[in-house]
């Protein structure tokens, strides 16, 4: 093949960078498109008290209350002047902070997420009449740092923390029209106002989604269980101690997904096998899994999705004890089945349904951080007479957004990793209590 009519090479430059857009411009062609999800079309209009002002953000479903954005994503929009004969300058400014406010002794303590600001607009000898419409965008940051250490940009997000002393945590977004005016304009108004501001929170919303798919269930067979090996699925074993020479101790392996990412709008899978002697699991059947509709605290045997959120007070050890403020709230329950048993096994399969209200997944940003995990807990309600000591045993994850998608569109980040070492170790969970 003739290769003299080739181009030549190039190398890259960042000084050449050439930009992109999600539609194709008038001289391009789209040649192929696949799971593009298609970008809403309504307007949010936020304006001044005199209506003077007008901020109007683009590309937000219709009716929506506050407008939403996702990660990395570009504010859009224009501002909108009555009278633009009387404007010096026009910015639009987008903000974000943490803020940790201690209830009992009043004090607050706020961190900076981000703060973009451009001018769209301003009066100098070159320039002509301000124009009734400005048009803006602005790209949300990814990450952002604290002076300490870089994390990715949290979502919106709001906690209270009961104690003493109590805390409330919020993050919280805003974008903002600002718009200066000369004297002769404000010496209309009351107040001398020389400049005109139209703000509005926004719902930061990072969407994600699991790299992988869920695995195929499990085949719960006599021969296989309860030793079962089976690709895709990860295995976390546990002991519940006998009290008594009269049992033998009971090996509980509990199998859920290895990826260990999952999407909060569908349910968790998990197989769960008992194995020990006929006699103990015999004693052990009263406090094991029930698999009817009985109410939630008659349940020894249980599996919860819980969701610790956390407050670093001051980064400090006191008597080397962390000053952590922290509250665990569950946010899935498990439901039991009866997968299969043998002379010295019982075997379960199940799902974890997630709450509706859970909408964001775990983060961490400076001072506060949501982490999630699966419990499994075998509580004996009459400690004294049961022939076994409790088990419980903390499983980290993360949750999605999203579901899982082949054609490798959608959402990013993409969560392909599983939880890190340190929230492997169970004592990094020994926090955790449990809930009712």
């Amino acid at each position: 093949m003739s290769t003299t009519s080739l181009p030549s090479y190039v190398s890259p430059s960042l000084t050449r960078i050439p930009s992109y857009s999600a539609e194709p411009h008038a001289f391009e062609q789209r040649l192929a498109l696949s799971g593009l999800r298609q970008r809403p079309t309504g307007d949010f209009v936020k304006q001044s008290k005199s209506g003077g002002v007008r901020l109007r953000l683009t590309e937000q479903e219709d009716n929506v209350s506050l407008p939403v954005y996702g990660n990395g994503a570009a504010v859009e929009g224009t501002v909108n002047l009555a009278k633009p004969e009387n404007v010096t300058s026009v910015e639009v400014q987008i903000e974000g902070s943490l803020k940790l406010q201690e209830v009992a002794e009043g004090g607050t303590t706020t961190s900076k997420l981000c703060l973009s600001r451009v001018r769209l607009w301003s009066k100098d000898g070159l320039s002509g009449p301000c124009p009734a419409t400005l048009p803006f965008s602005l790209t949300l940051p990814t990450t952002y740092s604290d002076g300490r250490a870089e994390y990715p940009l949290p979502p919106t997000h709001q906690a209270h923390l009961s104690g003493v002393p109590g805390f409330n945590a919020t993050i919280e977004y805003t974008v903002s029209a600002i718009v200066q005016k000369n004297k002769a304009a404000s010496l209309l108004r009351l107040g001398n106002r020389r400049m005109s501001t139209v703000s509005t929170p926004f719902v930061y919303y990072p969407r994600s989604r699991p790299a992988v798919p869920l695995p195929p269930p499990m085949a719960m067979s006599p021969e296989a269980a309860p030793d079962l090996a089976v690709d895709g699925w990860e295995c976390f074993e546990s002991i519940i101690p006998a009290k008594s020479g009269n049992v033998r101790d009971i090996i509980v392996k509990l199998y859920i997904p290895a990826s260990r990412v999952f999407c909060m709008s569908a349910q968790i899978p998990f197989y769960l096998t008992f194995k020990s002697t006929a006699m103990s699991l015999a004693a052990f059947l009263p406090f094991g899994p029930v698999t009817t509709s009985y109410a939630s605290s008659k349940r020894h045997t249980r599996i919860q999705l819980l969701r610790q959120t956390t407050v670093d007070v001051r980064n400090a050890l006191v008597f080397g004890t962390k000053t952590d403020i922290w509250r665990v709230s569950p946010i899935g329950e498990g439901k039991f089945r009866h997968a299969g048993d043998g002379r010295d096994w019982i075997a379960f399969s199940g799902d974890i349904r997630i709450e509706e209200g859970v909408k964001i997944g775990g983060f961490r940003a400076s001072g506060f951080s949501v982490k999630d995990c699966i419990v499994l807990s075998m509580l004996p309600l009459e400690g004294a007479k049961s022939p076994f000591k409790e088990l419980r045993r903390v499983v980290p994850l993360r949750l999605a957004t999203d579901p899982y998608s082949s054609d490798g569109f959608h959402f990013a980040p993409y969560y392909s990793e599983p939880a890190t070492p340190e929230e492997t170790n169970p004592h990094h969970f020994s926090e955790y209590q449990e809930t009712t």
